[in-house]
């Protein structure tokens, strides 16, 4: 019988500080900003309070509501894998299973918007001249963060192929 692994789930503490913040920032943002009024706070940064009905960039933002329950399943799904992935985590796998905590924290953060209001909100408005990014919060941050974090430790620690048990018992019968 096969028991439960732990790997590297004790990471996951850092996807509910993560949604903590989430939730909390767009709480103080929702109850201090008006939407779609920047209030600028350094030169290429802004607050400004604005929803978002779809995924990043605003994509299928104006599909009709569907979208936001196949948003929320593939971020549970993606999760649920995720999570798995770091049960089956060696010890030296810290650092992707930081990412994989990052990206699990701000998927879950925007699934509650998701769920709650049927909107996620964001209030990070960063900017050069005219050209402005799209508006984000912590949340989406932090997927940034985890796939940027996922990307880096995979380039720094390539994965060895593993040793096919099939060699290893034929060399045991060879010699």
């Amino acid at each position: 019988m096969k028991r439960f692994q732990l790997g590297q789930l004790k990471w996951l503490y850092l996807s509910f500080i993560i949604i903590g913040l989430d939730q909390l920032s767009k709480y103080i943002a929702v109850n201090n900003l008006n939407p779609y009024e920047p209030v600028p706070f350094f030169r290429g940064f802004n607050w400004m309070l604005a929803y978002n009905r779809g995924a990043a960039f605003s994509f299928l933002d104006s599909a009709g509501g569907w979208q936001q329950w196949v948003f929320n399943g593939i971020a549970f799904i993606v999760s649920l894998v995720l999570i798995r992935w770091m049960a089956m985590m060696k010890t030296q796998e810290k650092w992707l299973a930081i990412a994989c905590s990052f990206i699990i924290g701000g998927a879950i953060g925007n699934v509650i918007d998701r769920l709650i209001q049927a909107k996620v909100t964001d209030f990070i408005d960063w900017y050069y001249g005219q050209y402005h990014w799209p508006t984000f919060n912590i949340a989406d941050s932090f997927i940034f963060l985890g796939a940027a974090l996922f990307i880096f430790d995979t380039w720094i620690h390539p994965q060895q192929p593993q040793d096919n048990k099939i060699d290893e018992v034929n060399d045991e019968k060879i010699g």
